[in-house]
């Protein structure tokens, strides 16, 4: 039988291919440390939940494809926190930031157009454009620049008649990088120049460290109509599983299209919806610790990771991913090793290879790190890795 170019031409994902291997390692007693993966460990809010419990419904209705009013209202209010100002008819609720980026690129981009993103990115980018017949054109970051963006001429190199927009995230997965002002305005200057739209990725809005500035696209209003916010509860909140996302745009138009994608899966669930609405009520305090014990496990990994010989690492600035180098050929082939033929008092690392973060062919050398278990758990965990990595380099002569 035949599938497809469609589904053979797309990846796995990278972050979850070797779950095959990890399992089997739990099958032979080993601990695994999970660094592959952004599941925060910090608890949901016991609002989500509570209101959840407190509901007498007698059914579990269709809601509107627009989304709950209650849950769009709240977000409404949680942007005017930001400085950013928008009405009902400029939101609207999605599966989570995937279907959200999805649905946006369905309705900008026919088969064959291009998006131009900076590399390394989250790898679904591709997989979302590559479901629909788009293509990625890659801009490259580096980790000796600290992965900040290029000249506004390398992106203007990019562009063709087939560009339709630039995206990026901000502060980005996987680097952590987080894009200053300059940055962001020469993107907005481009996009004028060239009538392109920006879709901003803000998921990790609130995980910035060392008082670095947040710009958000969504503040520059000579470009209003051409961008594209792309927003989600999930790390925010440590609500991953409620899959509720959106998209916020001042483009009308624009939300009046997608909104014909959003009828035809008709609606968000309705419980995650309502109780979405009640976690855009939660209280300061719990960003502000939140954000403080995020800064502490980056500060621990990436003094952990200093004292490991031969890599090259930057220290993020948002979000809570980290890239490095590693003093390999293959570093999927080393992130196997670990979890296949490699223990440290039967404790071993999960850790997500950086190739398919790219479009172009590097990254073989490089993983993302995930700092989302507890500070102990990171020490020992960069304990194995060096262990690790000093029996792996010397195995195969690297």
């Amino acid at each position: 039988m035949n599938f497809s170019k469609r589904i053979l031409n797309m990846n796995e994902s990278p972050i979850r291919k070797l779950t095959p291997y990890a399992e089997a390692a739990k099958s032979q007693n080993k601990k695994v440390y999970h660094l592959n993966i952004g599941q925060p460990d910090i608890e949901t809010p016991h609002l989500f939940m509570n209101k959840i419990k407190s509901l007498e419904d007698k059914i579990i209705k269709y809601t509107s494809s627009t989304g709950n009013d209650e849950l769009i209202d709240n977000f409404i209010e949680f942007y005017k926190d930001y400085g950013l100002d928008y009405k009902r008819d400029e939101i609207l609720i999605t599966n989570g930031a995937s279907e959200g980026l999805l649905f946006t690129l369905m309705a900008l981009g026919d088969v064959g157009d291009e998006i131009i993103i900076p590399e390394p990115f989250y790898t679904n980018y591709k997989g979302i454009c590559s479901s629909i017949g788009i293509n990625v054109v890659p801009i490259t970051t580096k980790i000796e620049d600290a992965f900040h963006l290029p000249s506004k001429e390398d992106f203007i190199n990019k562009i063709t008649d087939k560009t339709k927009a630039i995206l990026l995230s901000n502060p980005s997965n996987p680097t952590g990088v987080v894009y200053t002002k300059e940055e962001i305005e020469t993107i907005a200057t481009i996009a004028k120049e060239h009538n392109l739209y920006v879709i901003s990725d803000e998921v990790y809005r609130d995980f910035i460290y060392d008082d670095k500035e947040f710009n958000s696209f969504g503040e520059i209003n000579p470009i209003a109509d051409r961008v594209i916010l792309i927003d989600s509860l999930s790390k925010r909140f440590s609500a991953c599983g409620a899959r509720i996302g959106s998209i916020v745009t001042k483009n009308k138009l624009l939300i009046k299209e997608i909104l014909k994608l959003c009828q035809l899966r008709l609606c968000c669930p309705m419980l995650e919806q309502i109780g979405a609405a009640e976690l855009l009520k939660t209280p300061k305090d719990y960003f502000i610790s939140s954000l403080d014990t995020y800064k502490k496990r980056r500060d621990v990994l990436y003094n952990e990771l200093k004292k490991i010989p031969n890599i090259t690492i930057t220290k993020p600035e948002g979000a809570f991913y980290i890239v490095i180098k590693l003093p390999v050929k293959d570093a999927e082939d080393f992130c196997i090793w670990l979890l296949r033929d490699f223990s440290f008092n039967n404790e071993t690392v999960m850790l997500s290879p950086a190739k398919n973060f790219y479009c172009s062919d590097l990254g073989h050398n490089e993983v993302r790190i995930a700092y989302v278990i507890d500070e102990n758990e990171l020490i020992k965990a960069s304990q194995i890795l060096k262990i690790g990595l000093e029996k792996y380099t010397l195995e195969k002569g690297c």
